[in-house]
């Protein structure tokens, strides 16, 4: 069954399918602006200056290429070589300024100088707002009031830095109504203004120009892992919420047909519990956002609340490239719960003295429930999205450490 688009959606296009999924089911009014959109990053990335460009801000803004770390003390422990791909070392503490500072490079290029993001753990919020102060861009956050009170750090970073912070009252108060807001203020100002999505999800061609942009991640990963042991890792593994690390590390991969890519979902209380947010071991193919994906639905075909402890993988869908890999076979997804993933963040705090954020500690947690899947001449890389001080306030205040 598929769940019915919003009233005032339309399927308009085909464009950017991955496999089924994908597409375009978005207000009529933004066709023209998917168009434009999709010209101008065809466009930029054929140009060699732009290209040059961002990669130049990668190198000495953002502080790329991210290392990647051995992790001798968790390997031991799982008993097999572990790598880290430090995400979490990146100015801002996580991946998603790699897609920021090409969508921020983009959306100048096309003359727009108000940008607008939405944010769930506030790392895309950051991101964005940082890009924005760089580049003296005016900067709109739409926040949901749950996330605003689980990640207070990251709001005063935002503003900080001269974004203003829009909370969100509505639904679950979370990142899919956040992301809702964002849809609304961009179809009202779609002539001046350009919306960075900070995942691989939303209408074509946002899938793909996002995963174009954070495929940075593996291209390193790919090169670092052969000079380092001089083969390619067994497996990759990254946690998976919208999806855009883990898309961003499997890609340039993908053809690598021996490496197994593992996407990390949040089971949150246990997926029988219904209070999870696996969108691919647990939903159904309906759209969400102006894009067809594996959805969280009630009997209705109704977008069901999504749960987990990480405000980052609280989202009921997935970005639709994640569908077809699973639909295909090529990437294996399976799903950590809320007490798994504080055992993944601390055992990586101690055992490496690494605090990961909560979404990478779904990544870490399995890689460790799942130590007998690995022999000694196997190796995983697993990437660590991003840091774990915006998680500090929310894990302190339920007294994990005193447990």
């Amino acid at each position: 069954m598929h769940a019915a688009p919003e009233k005032t959606m339309t399927a308009i296009s085909t464009h950017d399918r991955f496999g089924p999924f994908g597409g375009r089911y978005v207000p009529e009014t933004l066709i023209p602006a998917l168009d434009e959109l999709d010209s101008a990053f065809d466009s930029a990335m054929a140009d060699a200056e732009f290209v040059r460009t961002v990669d130049e801000m990668l190198s000495t803004y953002v502080g790329r290429p991210s290392p990647l770390s051995d992790a001798p003390r968790l390997s031991e422990q799982v008993g097999t070589s572990v790598f880290l791909k430090r995400e979490d070392l990146n100015h801002t503490g996580a991946h998603k300024i790699n897609n920021t500072v090409g969508q921020a490079l983009l959306a100048m290029r096309m003359g727009k100088r108000r940008i607008i993001a939405e944010t769930g753990a506030g790392q895309h919020g950051v991101a964005t707002a940082t890009v924005c102060a760089r580049f003296g861009l005016d900067c709109t956050v739409y926040m949901g009031e749950e996330d605003i009170r689980r990640q207070s750090l990251n709001v005063y970073r935002m503003k900080l830095m001269g974004a203003k912070v829009v909370p969100v009252s509505s639904g679950t108060k979370t990142l899919k109504d956040a992301t809702s807001e964002a849809i609304r203020d961009w179809v009202t100002n779609v002539n001046d203004s350009y919306y960075i999505i900070g995942s691989v999800v939303g209408p074509a061609p946002y899938p793909r120009m996002v995963r174009e942009f954070q495929s940075v991640i593996g291209r390193e990963a790919r090169e670092q892992m052969l000079n380092r042991t001089g083969k390619l890792p067994t497996a990759v593994v990254a946690c998976v919420g919208g999806g855009s690390n883990a898309m961003g590390i499997f890609h340039p991969f993908e053809d690598d047909r021996d490496v197994k890519l593992i996407g990390v979902e949040a089971a949150g209380h246990g997926l029988e519990s219904g209070e999870h947010s696996a969108s691919l071991l647990r939903g159904k193919p309906g759209v969400l956002h102006g894009t067809l994906s594996y959805l969280l639905q009630d009997g209705d075909g109704q977008v069901h609340p999504a749960h987990s402890i990480s405000a980052g993988l609280d989202y009921p869908g997935v970005g639709p490239e994640h569908a077809w890999l699973k639909d295909s076979g090529r990437a294996e997804y399976v799903a950590v719960t809320d007490e798994d993933a504080l055992r993944g963040f601390a055992t990586l705090s101690r055992l490496e003295g690494i605090i990961p954020a909560l979404e990478t500690s779904h990544a870490i947690a399995w890689v460790i429930d799942n130590a007998s899947r690995w022999i000694k001449s196997d190796s995983v890389l697993i990437c660590v999205s991003g840091r774990g001080d915006k998680d500090m306030a929310q894990i302190a205040e339920m007294g994990f450490l005193d447990r």
